[in-house]
């Protein structure tokens, strides 16, 4: 029986796994999508790299061509708005699982940012997507879901605000308010994906817009703003161990009085709560999705180097000096648990929504960025000074990794949520303990033994 492509990419136990719980056209649209992969993103790389300006400024203003060349391309091979599941998404969705999902994600996470949007699923437009689609009213589906489900747009995710302690959501002071039939909102947002494209055309905000609630998870609410309403102000892009992400960029934005429309408030006051939780989930897999992609490709970047004749020092190969070959290994162990965990979460989503996968995802969520910026440190090693600089992809990623571990909640909180939610059992383990040692105690008596 011949591989499947996708071998090429993963190991063929993780793949066999899984692959009977592919449909035939999820197997036909992942055989694609690594050829897209192979043929067409992975040789684009350097192309993207060179065609974004190196001038501050106009990195800011900067569509790159290479991407939407792409686009049309992904487009034309069916490989487009792959994460929208059309079974939680009927009207809107592609016939994929979250599961068969998971492993295209990997694939894509090999190319970074430019890759997921090249077929239309990089964020945060994702997560505003689906916000649209389970929340949305027909007319703001119309405006902003169909022109962002075609790539026409990008969006903004507008939570984090400065000075705020911002890990907790319900800390969030940014007002919203009613005024007869606009609303208007005030805060000061940062670490806002998205909002320095060119394209942007829309910023999902939440804000507080009834602090006196007794209920904390009802005070706040969503509402949709064009950055191009008056009041909007992109401050300066925020920089990440030195990388600006541009054109897509994390912002720091004022809202200073910004007027909207009554229509722009999403799915009613008081459930923005409700809203983003039910945004932050799916959201939060799709990293661990593309992250697992990032540590396979940091490995084999990494076996490629060391195996290399012309980098041989003292006469052997790399891989023949100290623990090379223990970091390769652990590497390789490291990526496959943290891959089950994504794949067990992706699978729980499709079984039971987010909601009702939590506990799946949280772990992943804490385990699966440390891991990736664990394999990807191992590779930047094996590299030398060169793994540093800008000439391998390297130094980018462990970046980009470990920005991850603050993203949709800092580590912290999902480790202290687990935790939480295992001390949970607690009782349950007492009772089953006691009923052990009941049994245990009439076994020995029935036998005249003593305890021990």
């Amino acid at each position: 029986m011949a591989p499947h492509p996708i071998e090429q990419y993963t190991s063929s136990s993780s793949w066999a796994m899984v692959e009977d719980k592919f449909s035939p056209y999820a197997k036909e649209t992942l055989a694609k999508l690594v050829d897209f992969v192979h043929n067409e993103l992975e040789p684009a790389r350097k192309v993207w790299e060179a065609q974004l300006p190196a001038d501050p400024v106009q990195r800011w203003k900067t569509v790159i061509p290479i991407t939407e060349e792409l686009k049309l391309k992904a487009k034309q091979r069916g490989l487009w708005n792959l994460f929208l599941s059309k079974k939680h998404y009927p009207e809107f969705g592609v016939p994929l699982t979250n599961l068969e999902y998971a492993v295209m994600a990997e694939i894509l996470g090999r190319c970074g940012q430019f890759g997921s949007e090249s077929v239309n699923c990089s964020a945060p437009d994702t997560g505003n997507m689906e916000v649209l689609a389970k929340y949305g009213t027909p007319e703001q589906q119309k405006k902003w879901l169909i022109p962002l489900l075609n790539g026409e747009i990008r969006s903004a995710f507008s939570m984090t605000e400065k000075g705020v302690a911002s890990s907790d959501a319900t800390n969030i002071q940014t007002s919203i308010r009613r005024d007869g039939d606009s609303i208007v909102i005030n805060g000061h947002k940062w670490w806002i994906s998205g909002a320095g494209d060119p394209r942007c055309k829309l910023h999902i905000v939440m804000g507080k817009s009834d602090p006196d609630n007794k209920n904390k998870y009802l005070q706040q609410s969503v509402v949709l703003v064009p950055p191009e309403t008056p009041g909007v102000k992109i401050v300066r892009p925020m920089h990440v161990f030195g990388y600006d992400d541009a054109p897509e960029g994390h912002c720091e934005v004022i809202y200073d009085n910004v007027r909207v429309p009554l229509s722009n408030l999403v799915l009613g006051w008081g459930r923005g709560f409700e809203i983003i939780q039910g945004r932050l989930g799916p959201g939060r897999i799709h990293h661990c999705m593309r992250s697992i992609g990032a540590a396979q490709y940091a490995l084999d970047l990494m076996i490629q180097r060391v195996t290399d004749p012309s980098r041989k020092t003292f006469g052997k190969f790399l891989y023949q000096h100290g623990t090379i070959i223990s970091d390769i290994a652990k590497s390789r162990a490291e990526i496959e648990a943290s891959r089950l965990l994504v794949l067990s979460a992706a699978h729980q989503i499709d079984k039971f929504q987010a909601k009702g996968a939590l506990k799946e995802i949280g772990i992943a969520k804490f385990v699966v960025p440390q891991m990736a910026a664990t394999v990807i440190d191992r590779a930047i090693q094996s590299y030398g000074a060169e793994g540093i600089s800008q000439d391998t992809p390297l130094a980018k990623l462990a970046a980009g990794m470990r920005t991850l571990r603050f993203a949709d909640g800092p580590d912290e909180v999902h480790i202290q949520q687990i935790g939480r939610r295992e001390l949970e059992r607690a009782k349950r383990l007492h009772e089953l303990t006691a009923e052990i040692k009941k049994k245990e105690a009439a076994l020995l008596n029935a036998r005249g033994l003593a305890k021990l």
